[in-house]
């Protein structure tokens, strides 16, 4: 292997080490919004009954307010690109039960592909080994 192929399998390698930071980063948002949801559909779920649940409302810079909420009003559902619609409490728990497991599938497919360029980068991990052993054995 010439040391021009060497300096093209270091780039890969370098290209790929940059994928799989940004897999990992992606994974870890991906992770943090399904337990956004989770505790999301937790709190709904807890609203239960026909007793006014209160809570307290951020209004900004760590500032909030008691509010009071019935259990049984609708309730705004943000559905993306600045969408949102009124749902009925059993019909936000299912739409964010759906979210999850959307979530959860991205999360499996970064997964896979984190683990397959973890496999590449260690493929070339071997061969830039063979080719520094070869450059040791090789005279001079």
């Amino acid at each position: 292997m010439s040391e021009e192929q060497a300096q093209a399998l270091l780039q890969q390698m370098q290209s790929l080490e940059t994928y799989l930071n940004d897999l990992v980063q992606r994974e870890t948002t991906v992770m943090r919004l399904v337990q956004e949801a989770v505790s999301a559909v937790d709190s709904v779920k807890g609203m239960s009954g026909n007793v006014d649940v209160e809570t307290l409302v951020p209004v900004g810079l760590g500032v909030y307010v008691k509010a009071k909420i019935n259990p049984e009003q609708k309730m705004i559902v943000n559905i993306g690109a600045g969408a949102a619609i009124e749902q009925d409490k059993n019909s936000a728990i299912n739409y964010l039960e759906s979210r999850i497991k959307e979530l959860e599938l991205v999360l499996q497919q970064l997964a896979g592909q984190r683990n397959e360029v973890s496999m590449q980068l260690e493929r070339g991990q071997h061969e830039m080994n063979k080719l520094i052993q070869s450059g040791r054995s090789s005279p001079q």
